[in-house]
């Protein structure tokens, strides 16, 4: 019964599944205990693309993802703070950084699996601070990780005796094509390289995959990790998509002459390694080794070639037609009525984030036509706020018995405060960025870091905020509101050391004193419009006492 290839198959499906939660598991500890100081990194990084690159490499080693790391960018260039070739830089360097994950994970750190689960568990049972129990989440995953391995080592197992098994791996290599191509698309449907690599490192290992496929097949992950962020910004802007479409023309591209030479050359005999599994790693490794090196002094270029063919269409403005979400018909279905209330405010939220990324670029490079395109947006949002409170007072229960005013409230509350923090946008930052460039002044390097640094912050609270907004996570409400508090310490941090500096008699401190200050106070009263979404939820489930969370 052991021997079955039903259950030996589902064991090694199960241990696979297993091995792509894990690594996921890591990304996610990372980006939620780290995720600030990652991007404030990133964002400093671009000083010369070596440096870009060795960014990039580092948050990838820590996120386990060149595509976690490519997400993250795509947030900065649409807000102009990366320009294309250092985003290509970093992206560049984001591959070279997932390589080196495979090659730490398959390493003999593996023989601490015990203690990495036993600590993990530990951590994250017992600490209350949420960054704690992240690294706990992370040391979990990490021994997941290499409790999967092993599961699909101990699952294959069997496999290497069975002939059909012996027979299809001789095919794939005697196909390398077929081989690559099932790499790249199991890369691609995992979204995960790091997994699928490791997992053909794996079964080359048992002797179950043939080398020749092995160095097939991890070419073909790498094509199959740069589709990812390729369909991940089908959407985003022109400058996210040339560099994402380069990575892949690059990446994929260098993997298909990989896979040509491979067929030519002795590469398994010449690969360094003393195991077929370290053999199929290195090969990784060197190949994003060697895209780095080769790519890195033309980023330049390659980003200008891109702009010629990918580029957004002349003169084209934002989409400002608004299809309401809200459905008059079903006002007397309290909960359908609800959820296409809940499904505006989410677009409400939707417009303020872009808002949010447009206004603080306007402190570098102001434009007229855009603060005008920002005060438009102010007053359709107000006008679908008004809307959307007058549709949820006519939302009628035929059960009189049911409550509809208490949800109502809430739902016009958030509305209100959504709309508040679109006014902070136009009135405030909009406004300041407009005396600023007036008075043609400059903010110190500190200054303008520290603003930057702060509104990132912001930015990602203003980001939860949709996200409890859409699934009513009670555990991402929690941290919502402790963010609140955090950037209140944050705010009066940076307020001191604006003060310190003017101490100092610094005169780009003096000159824009007041806009610094007014623009800090603007990112925290927009901060505290979308930490307002948490309360009604956690009121709902018994969070909060008089005046903090419970539980603190």
């Amino acid at each position: 019964m052991d021997g079955s290839p039903v259950l030996v198959l589902l064991n090694m499906a199960a241990a696979a599944a297993l091995l792509i939660w894990s690594v996921r598991l890591v990304r996610t500890g990372f980006e939620r205990a780290f995720g600030g100081q990652l991007r404030r990194w990133l964002r400093h990084s671009t000083a010369t693309r070596v440096r870009a690159a060795a960014t990039g490499a580092g948050a990838a080693i820590l996120m386990q993802s060149s595509t976690a790391v490519a997400m993250l960018l795509a947030g900065f260039v649409s807000a102009g703070a990366i320009g294309g070739a250092a985003g290509l830089a970093i992206f560049l360097g984001a591959d070279l950084g997932s390589a080196v994950v495979v090659q730490i994970l398959n390493s003999r750190v593996a023989l601490l699996t015990p203690l990495l689960l036993l600590v993990g568990v530990m951590i994250f049972l017992r600490s209350a601070r949420r960054t704690a129990r992240q690294v706990g989440r992370i040391l979990i995953g990490l021994a997941l990780i290499f409790l999967s391995l092993d599961l699909i080592r101990d699952a294959s197992a069997p496999l290497s005796e069975s002939g059909a098994a012996q027979a299809a791996m001789v095919y794939l290599a005697a196909d390398a094509i077929s081989a690559f191509l099932i790499a790249a698309l199991f890369a691609w449907l995992v979204h995960s390289s790091v997994a699928a690599i490791l997992l053909f490192a794996t079964l080359a290992q048992q002797g179950l995959l043939p080398l020749d496929a092995a160095f097939a097949m991890v070419l073909g992950a790498n094509l199959g990790g740069s589709l990812i962020a390729v369909f991940l910004t089908l959407k985003a802007q022109a400058t996210v998509r040339q560099i994402v479409c380069t990575n892949l023309v690059l990446r994929g591209g260098g993997a298909v002459l990989a896979l040509i030479l491979l067929a030519q050359l002795a590469v398994p005999e010449i690969m360094p390694g003393g195991t077929p599994a370290q053999k199929a790693l290195n090969l990784h490794l060197i190949y994003n080794l060697a895209l780095l090196v080769l790519a890195l002094p033309f980023t330049r270029p390659l980003m200008k070639l891109a702009q010629l063919v990918i580029a957004d269409p002349a003169g084209a403005a934002p989409e400002t037609l608004h299809r309401s979400a809200l459905d008059h018909m079903v006002q007397n279905q309290p909960r359908r009525a609800f959820a296409c209330a809940q499904r505006e405010l989410v677009e409400v939220g939707n417009r303020i984030e872009v808002m949010l990324r447009e206004a603080i670029v306007l402190f570098e490079t102001y434009d007229d036509a855009v603060a005008q395109r920002l005060k438009g947006e102010m007053r359709e949002i107000a006008r679908m706020s008004l809307d959307l409170r007058v549709y949820l007072a006519g939302i009628r229960s035929e059960d009189k018995s049911e409550d509809t005013g208490t949800r109502a409230f809430d739902l016009s509350g958030v509305a209100v405060n959504l709309e508040a923090g679109a006014d902070v946008i136009v009135r405030k930052m909009v406004e300041l960025a407009r005396r600023k460039h007036a008075e043609q002044l400059s903010f110190s390097d500190d200054g303008w870091r520290e603003l930057t640094d702060f509104h990132d912050a912001v930015l990602r609270n203003v980001q939860s905020g949709i996200a409890v907004l859409m699934s009513g996570d009670v555990g991402s409400a929690r941290e919502l509101v402790e963010q609140k508090e955090h950037i209140r310490e944050l705010e009066q941090s940076l307020e001191r050391a604006h003060l310190k500096r003017l101490r100092q008699g610094l005169t780009e401190s003096i000159e824009t004193s007041a806009i610094h200050l007014e623009l800090l106070r603007a990112l925290k009263m927009l901060n505290t419009s979308f930490a307002m979404i948490a309360y009604p939820l956690l009121e709902e489930h018994g969070e909060l006492l008089e005046s903090r969370l419970a539980g603190q």
